[in-house]
């Protein structure tokens, strides 16, 4: 079976940056299992391995315009301590959920804290970066109705719903 969209595929991965400084990795671990076509890994990954199948081994660059995006100067504000909710210590370097102004979720960073000021920055932690993934296929199959009907994958190497 070839990869597809809608179809589940489980691939093993290390991604690296530019200066090969490895930034994640399943080695170790179970693959991960997306659904492609649904928008759950980064375009240029998911374009190059369109039509693949089980076995393939694939060295794959992926620029910022098709991976986290390019830095975007607006998403760096600075907003009043009081704007996270009566939380004591914030620190560079914390991430929070947040909601972007068309309600999509997104996370953001703590760059500074200045008094009762913090200077947060919205854009993706790997904005601007070229990601580059050694990527090897290991299943592809037919998605459940249930991972359809959510738009991800069910299970190991997937999303797990907690009750």
């Amino acid at each position: 079976m070839l990869v597809a969209r809608d179809k589940v595929v489980l691939i093993h991965y290390t991604l690296t940056d530019d200066a090969g400084v490895v930034l994640d990795s399943s080695s170790g671990g179970d693959p991960l299992a997306y659904l492609h076509g649904q928008g759950n890994i980064v375009v240029g990954l998911e374009k190059a391995l369109e039509g693949r199948q089980v076995g393939d081994k694939i060295d794959v660059r992926v620029t910022p315009d098709e991976g986290y995006g390019v830095r975007d100067e607006s998403l760096v504000q600075q907003v009043p301590r009081r704007a996270f909710g009566g939380i004591k210590k914030i620190e560079p370097g914390m991430q929070f959920h947040a909601q972007n102004a068309q309600g999509q979720p997104q996370v953001i960073t703590v760059k500074r804290v200045k008094g009762d000021m913090v200077t947060i920055d919205g854009n993706h932690p790997l904005a601007d970066e070229h990601l580059n993934f050694a990527i090897e296929i290991t299943d592809v199959r037919e998605p459940t109705a249930e991972e359809m009907a959510h738009g991800h994958v069910h299970g190991p190497g997937g999303h797990h719903h907690h009750d």
